[in-house]
């Protein structure tokens, strides 16, 4: 959206931000006052609330959810994806099936090896080290370790699930939406795994 300022906050206002991020009228009405009617900026400030969110409630059980699945090309390519939640009801909402569509989606198409980059095989990592440094070698030793990193932190960007860019919006990444997600339903919601299948790969 342009960025769009407004000298006051009115009902309709806040209503169009509730519906862009998901968040509470409340919430949104402070956002924009903060904001003083800034929408990018209030839309920013509900991101970070929405983040600060997610991460209280990173500690808490969530035993349930749902195993989501799709098959793309004729029965070419097939996902299973397990996410998870704190209860049945929010299992059944619509906005997390949406999600798990989405997800399993986004599993068929951009072909993620792992679900973070905390769940990097410490072998495949090792391995990508290696090819790294030694594209690295003929630079200033000073700054090695430092193209280094940037690499492998594009290549989890492009091997991480949660650090890939959204297929159907590449301005947000998984995590993106798993934060936001997390903030509307008010419950942890994780993806734990997922396996990818496609017919003639080894």
């Amino acid at each position: 959206m342009a960025e769009q300022i407004v000298s006051k906050t009115s009902a309709s206002q806040v209503q169009e931000l509730r519906q862009l991020t998901g968040a509470g009228i409340m919430d949104c009405k402070q956002a924009l006052e903060e904001a003083k009617g800034n929408f990018e900026v209030a839309r920013e400030l509900l991101k970070k609330k929405g983040l600060d969110t997610a991460k209280k409630k990173a500690g808490r059980t969530a035993n349930e959810g749902q195993v989501f699945s799709y098959i793309h090309l004729g029965g070419k390519i097939g996902v299973l994806v397990e996410i998870n939640c704190e209860t049945d009801f929010v299992a059944r909402n619509a906005e997390f099936q949406q999600f798990g569509r989405d997800v399993a989606m986004q599993i068929a198409a951009a072909q993620p090896d792992f679900v973070s980059w905390e769940e990097v095989d410490p072998a495949w990592l090792e391995r990508e080290k290696l090819v790294f440094r030694d594209q690295a070698k003929d630079k200033p030793a000073q700054i090695q370790d430092k193209i280094i990193q940037g690499k492998l932190e594009k290549r989890f960007q492009e091997v991480c699930l949660l650090s890939q860019k959204f297929i159907k919006d590449e301005d947000k990444t998984i995590q993106d939406l798993l934060t936001e997600l997390t903030a509307k339903l008010g419950e942890r919601v994780v993806i734990k795994r997922f396996g990818r299948f496609e017919v003639g790969s080894a």
